[in-house]
């Protein structure tokens, strides 16, 4: 996930047959995304903190769509824009088999979704507007990708 980089990244992207993700998004990744500091509070970007979901049930909170472009590390060199719920809440047990619940928002919220999908054998390309479906090196001319795990 980290060499790739990616935000997150769910078992079954490596073959296994677990309901496992983890997320992490790092400030150095931010930085080198190059967006303004008025396109990281649009999207809601910051940093989060490196942890494990483990058997994640995820609701949504605030079903108000959110569109923004995505990618994938299942399906490299691609981009499409998906709508994603505003506000989410996953109720999940962490690395020591402890459980812990969340609430997020705003581009953490829509990465718990896209790993969420995963664990539900979806990619963003089932939930995508199909017409903006893109190559990662077409997307960058003309805007920027919100690459996920």
């Amino acid at each position: 996930m980290r060499e790739a980089p990616g935000v997150g990244l769910a078992a079954p992207q490596i073959g296994q047959s677990l309901r496992i993700a983890v997320i992490e998004v790092r400030a150095e990744q931010l930085a080198n995304r190059g967006y303004t500091e008025q396109e990281l509070a649009e999207r809601e970007m910051e940093p989060i903190p490196f942890y494990v979901l483990i058997n994640p049930r995820l609701t949504v909170v605030d079903a108000a769509p959110v569109t923004f472009f995505e990618g994938c590390l299942s399906v490299a060199g691609f981009a499409a824009q998906v709508a994603r719920a505003h506000t989410v809440h996953v109720a999940a047990l962490d690395h020591r088999g402890a459980p812990f619940e969340l609430t997020a928002r705003g581009w953490h919220a829509r990465i718990l979704q896209h790993e969420c999908d995963h664990l539900d054998g979806r990619l963003y390309i089932d939930v995508m507007d199909s017409r903006t479906f893109t190559t990662i090196e077409n997307h960058e001319h003309s805007g920027r990708s919100e690459s996920e795990g």
